[in-house]
């Protein structure tokens, strides 16, 4: 009887193993290259890039056993993701107007958010905000960052998973922080508060109250508008003063009309609102807000349609 079967068994049951193993990571590995890159459409790319390298080097070697499968599937994609830094920074040359990250937008849904102290969930943690501060960072900086300061790596893990030493580690990670820092102080908001400032910022701004705007927005406001050429009004700068961004946010808020509905998600973690054109994403607007917290200091809105096609009315991502 033949026994030819037995080596193809043994490469099927190594693939189970690597798909397994791969999905009960694939989370984590989401979060740290998305908050690496800003971007779904390039994160789901290099998942798919990281999986082909792990599956590759399994069914090559079906006997061979790696030791830390989720240390080595984080090194694999975060140097896959470093790799993609390349063809985005490529794109951003051409890019027209500001760019903006691609919303991570929640379920619609009033239960609390999950616990930000599993990694694997951390990726709701960074807020739109401190993204646009992590595009200033260079690859390398942004990855130390964000696996040292988001996923709480040491800098002799970060070491391993970069091919660096542990001394570059630290230096680039001092650097890292200190730009993040001079950008962005060490203040949240609390979530209750950023709700209602959230949700009087949207009544006001549907409904063209504007003297309630004025009222709600920082005198040095500044309007992010992400449109990526596609959209008209989204304009080709970032717009600042609150009498300029009162004028900005009447006028685009006029485009829909009467068709225009919204829905309070978690963007990215926060409170923040999706505007709805019939079915269809219109706008996705988050605020942040002053350290005092009783005013809007930069609004971020995310209209470039490419930027929104997995947004759904009924249940969100």
């Amino acid at each position: 009887m033949s026994r030819s079967p037995a080596p193809q068994a043994g490469v099927d049951e190594a693939l189970n193993t690597a798909t397994r193993l791969f999905m009960e990571h694939r989370e984590l590995l989401f979060a740290i290259v998305y908050n690496m890159l800003g971007s779904v459409a390039d994160t789901e790319d290099v998942l798919q890039e990281t999986w082909l390298s792990w599956s590759g080097s399994r069914s090559r070697s079906p006997q061979k056993e790696i030791g830390n499968p989720r240390a080595y599937l984080v090194r694999v994609a975060v140097n896959h993701a470093l790799k993609r830094r390349d063809a985005i920074s490529r794109r951003r040359e051409t890019y027209v107007g500001p760019w903006l990250p691609e919303p991570l937008v929640a379920r619609a849904t009033d239960e609390p958010p999950p616990d930000a102290a599993d990694p694997a969930l951390r990726a709701e943690s960074v807020s739109m905000a401190m993204l646009v501060v992590l595009e200033s960072l260079t690859p390398l900086e942004r990855a130390v960052f964000v696996l040292g300061e988001v996923f709480g790596y040491a800098h002799t893990e970060v070491a391993e998973v970069l091919d660096r030493s542990p001394a570059a580690v630290r230096q680039l990670a001092h650097r890292a922080r200190q730009h993040v820092h001079a950008r962005r102080p060490l203040y949240e908001a609390h979530p209750r508060v950023r709700r209602e400032a959230t949700e009087r910022f949207v009544e006001a701004a549907l409904g063209g109250d504007i003297g309630a705007l004025m009222e709600i927005l920082a005198p040095d406001v500044t309007v992010w508008s992400d449109g990526g050429g596609k959209v008209r009004g989204a304009g080709l700068r970032p717009v600042r003063g609150r009498d300029k961004v009162v004028r900005l946010i009447t006028a685009q808020a006029g485009q829909g009309g009467a068709r225009l509905d919204y829905s309070y998600r978690r963007v990215n973690g926060d409170d923040s609102v999706v505007v709805f054109d019939g079915t269809s994403p219109f706008a996705v607007m988050v605020m942040d807000l002053t350290q005092e917290g009783d005013r809007i200091s930069d609004v971020y809105i995310v209209t470039n349609p490419d930027k929104l096609t997995h947004i759904r009315k009924d249940d969100g991502v």
